[in-house]
């Protein structure tokens, strides 16, 4: 919403005896559809600023109705589950699935894993014909700090494995249940998005006071979907790997710890915004990129046969990732205005 015209600034005005009143921006009066008469809900927050939005319509009734798919229309492998996955993100919390014909025992199964891979979800009913989807969760109880932070825990698992991998041949059996987890923990962030976007209310209360941050938190999620594709990626890689060369191994392993002391600050300066601890965690990813690709540039036709190559292309591909969420920190930090920060010179 523009908020250029009419001017922000408005001058408080007398109201009977001992009130004062101000008027409300035509433009966000009409978004609310606000009409002389109206009640409005304010909450005042600890550094005296006001919050309003329009108190709810008494006896009026919510709607709840499912979100109908009918399964018969969606033969596809995989397109029920992404349907299904799709309602939860957009902030759905019953999702009722109908067929003309019995499920069959592979179609069920599909639908109560996609539930499974759902924080929230539970399966509220089940007949032959019909199975309805439930989610339990308050969205006020997931901060979108929080649920950075859980996905930044997760990704280092990734790192931790890979790291494993290359001090031993062999399989990884946490990387299943890992990207499970990535799925389940990123398809709640954007659900929140989603929310908070329709409610400035719970944007506040999930850790995004101005809404307009919105769309920085997007950008956040979009990033770590990413980053855990590609250390995702570096773990198979390693997994299937049947050949080490020593020298490149070494340079895998420098690059793997330097993206995870580099999630780690990132995350920490996107949290609690510093100025100074947000370049530093810019200059310590883009250093990182500029390593992970001359190793690359340097790896021979074994290493490439053995994935190490790919692997640190990847680990390359994750500093710009990190980057991008650097970015991000500073810009937050910049726009809080309580610190600088000195450059050394080149």
């Amino acid at each position: 919403m523009a908020w250029g015209v009419p001017s922000r600034e408005r001058r408080v005005l007398k109201a009977g005896h001992s009130s004062i009143a101000v008027t409300l921006p035509k433009p966000w009066a009409e978004a609310m559809n606000l009409h002389p008469g109206d009640l409005i809900v304010f909450d005042q927050n600890d550094d005296g600023t006001l919050y309003l939005r329009p108190a709810p319509v008494a006896g009026a009734v919510l709607v709840t109705s499912p979100y109908l798919v009918q399964a018969a229309a969606f033969d596809t492998p995989g397109v029920l589950e992404r349907l299904i996955v799709g309602a939860y993100r957009v902030g759905h919390d019953a999702i009722e699935i109908r067929s003309d014909a019995p499920f069959s025992p592979e179609r069920i199964d599909e639908l109560l894993s996609t539930a499974r891979r759902l924080i929230g979800v539970s399966v509220v009913a089940q007949e032959p014909n019909r199975i309805v989807l439930q989610n339990f969760i308050d969205p006020s109880k997931y901060g979108l700090p929080q649920l950075v932070q859980r996905m930044k825990m997760i990704l280092i698992a990734f790192l931790e494995e890979s790291e494993a991998l290359l001090e031993r041949k062999g399989h990884a059996k946490r990387l299943p249940s890992l990207d499970e987890e990535t799925q389940r923990v990123l398809a709640l962030l954007v659900r929140q998005l989603f929310l908070a976007s329709r409610d400035w209310s719970l944007a506040r209360r999930i850790g995004s006071p101005d809404p307009r941050q919105l769309l920085e938190w997007r950008v956040v999620v979009h990033a770590l979907n990413q980053l855990g594709g590609l250390l995702s990626e570096i773990a198979d890689l390693l997994e299937a790997s049947r050949e080490r060369p020593t020298g490149d191994t070494a340079a895998l392993r420098i690059h793997l710890a330097e993206v995870k002391l580099g999630l780690k600050s990132v995350v920490d300066a996107l949290i609690r915004p510093s100025l100074t601890d947000a370049c530093e965690a810019y200059a310590q990813v883009q250093a990182l990129g500029v390593s992970a690709r001359e190793s690359a540039d340097q790896m021979g036709v074994t290493a490439r046969r053995a994935g190490l190559h790919a692997a640190t292309v990847a680990a390359q591909r994750s500093a710009g990732c990190l980057s991008t969420l650097a970015e991000i920190a500073v810009d937050r930090a910049v726009a809080l205005g309580n610190e600088s920060v000195v450059l050394a010179s080149a």
